[in-house]
């Protein structure tokens, strides 16, 4: 058997030796190893005179243009769209990705731009590209206010599923509320009525939608509803109904933006939300005008997405 001299009598060592047995090899790399590192020394230096690679500064090395150019259309800040060529990087790429995507998207924008509402809901192929672009632009600009489904919120935003609109749910007239915004307003009646009178209306709106009240007190309350001194008809009507062109609410139904009314859990919770509401008024009914963020066409696709895919719209 080769003795322990014999076996170690070729290796090579820094001469540093610690307990007397440690030492430290000096043994040659693998030649695939050096060569790998030549290699990939050589692909750095190449990759670095032909691409963009080192900061300078505020800017970086732009590498060889003729290789590293890429075209794509931005938009300035009044709305124009603009072909700019830059040097190649990540967001130039992705630039001209996305406007290659908007190519292919924008022939389908043109047909329902130019396509009635009627017909745009009653072809499949057209509602089938509403239903998807309709989605991303509702989740991009509407979902934070009226929810992921378009359920919305009380106290923030109405519901857009079911078949109450306010301000009215015909395609034109859900166009206008996305053009030019809207703005609901509703008075404090805090000077205006006393906390008796102010408590009788209350019983009387409650009276108006079936839900539990006070006779007598909603007895006065009418008077006092469909008085001057409250004077709540001339925007509400005389039938409570609310009017389309102001955007005042039903009273008659059970659905409820402002206030919690159906979920309180008892009659004085209820009566407790309403003397609130109308105590201190509304200032808080405000949809921005999304004319400046979106194009014609992009309102228009909504439009139809809200109105036949969300559900509510009549």
């Amino acid at each position: 058997m080769m003795s322990q001299d014999k076996r170690n009598v070729n290796k090579q060592t820094t001469g540093h030796v610690w307990d007397d047995d440690l030492e430290e090899l000096t043994n040659p790399l693998p030649m695939w190893w050096v060569w790998g590192f030549y290699i990939t020394c050589v692909f750095a230096i190449v990759y670095w005179l032909l691409y963009p690679a080192w900061p300078v500064a505020s800017s970086y090395t732009k590498g060889l243009p003729a290789i590293n150019t890429i075209t794509y259309t931005a938009t300035t800040v009044d709305g124009k769209e603009v072909q700019k060529t830059t040097h190649w990087n990540m967001r130039s790429k992705f630039m001209a990705e996305m406007n290659e995507l908007k190519a292919a998207q924008k022939q389908w924008f043109d047909k329902v731009a130019s396509t009635s509402y009627e017909a745009v809901a009653s072809d499949a192929d057209l509602m089938q590209f509403v239903n998807s672009a309709g989605k991303t632009l509702f989740t991009d600009n509407c979902m934070p206010c009226h929810q992921a489904g378009g359920q919305g919120k009380i106290g923030i935003a109405p519901n857009l599923t079911d078949d109450y609109w306010q301000y009215g749910g015909s395609y034109q007239q859900i166009n206008t509320t996305i053009v030019a915004g809207r703005h609901g307003v509703m008075p404090a009646f805090k000077q205006v009525l006393s906390a008796d009178e102010l408590n009788q209306v209350v019983n009387y709106v409650l009276s108006l939608s079936g839900e539990p009240h006070n006779a007598d007190k909603a007895k006065a309350g009418d008077s006092l509803f469909h008085g001057p001194k409250a004077g709540c008809y001339v925007c509400h009507g005389d039938d409570a109904k609310g009017k389309v062109e102001l955007g005042s609410a039903n009273l008659t139904d059970k659905i409820w933006l402002w206030a919690d009314v159906a979920g309180a859990a008892n009659e004085q919770e209820k009566v407790t939300l309403l003397t609130n509401l109308i105590y201190a008024g509304i200032n808080r009914g405000v949809m921005p005008a999304w004319s400046a963020r979106l194009n014609p066409e992009q309102i228009k696709l909504l439009t139809v997405y809200v109105h036949d895919s969300l559900g509510g719209g009549k």
